[in-house]
């Protein structure tokens, strides 16, 4: 009667906290599928989460920092196939955006911010001894919940509450081996 209670409140224990990973990440971890990138003044995203509608895939959005609703920002019709579509947009002026891709559905594939810093020209040699200064990033580093860099899809997020909740679970069998007395 004792062990059946002692696991059964381990397991349970195993379980929340295995379960954690995963709470913590909550909506903050929105699953985007979508990847966007910058070259330049120019910006581009890529989807694999669209179908076709009506001989549409969608459209994409560029919004500035002013701009809060998908028919504000420049939009441009995704193209592709139904393995990839993609978006993009030049001559963009340097400053933080949010990218937003809606599906022919209705559905939003995702959102991701991305900062554009301006031309891509090779470095020079200045002829003269002055001294220039680079202005500040206007809203600092577009840190997260694990996600700074790139939006990670739902298999990598699912693999990684896996390895954890292994981790998990083997440490506590671990433990519990341990904890047992040594008969002879």
């Amino acid at each position: 009667m004792r062990n059946s209670r002692l696991l059964l409140r381990s397991g349970l224990t195993l379980a929340a906290a295995a379960a954690l990973p995963t709470w913590l990440a909550g909506p903050s971890a929105a699953l985007s599928g979508i990847s966007v990138s910058t070259t330049g003044t120019t910006v581009s995203v890529v989807t694999s989460a669209c179908t076709q509608s009506g001989g549409s895939w969608g459209s994409a959005s560029l919004l500035n920092s002013g701009q809060t609703a998908f028919a504000q920002g420049r939009q441009a019709a995704l193209a592709g196939t139904t393995v990839s579509q993609s978006a993009a947009w030049s001559g963009v002026s340097p400053g933080t955006y949010t990218v937003v891709v809606v599906c022919s559905n209705g559905g939003t594939a995702g959102t991701q911010s991305v900062i554009v810093s301006g031309t891509a020209a090779a470095p020079t040699t200045p002829t003269t001894s002055s001294t220039t200064r680079s202005a500040a990033p206007s809203r600092g580093v577009m840190g997260g919940l694990g996600g700074a860099a790139r939006d990670y899809g739902p298999l990598t997020l699912g693999i990684g509450a896996a390895l954890v909740g292994s981790g998990v679970i083997a440490t506590g069998w671990y433990l519990r081996k341990r904890s047992k007395p040594y008969r002879l």
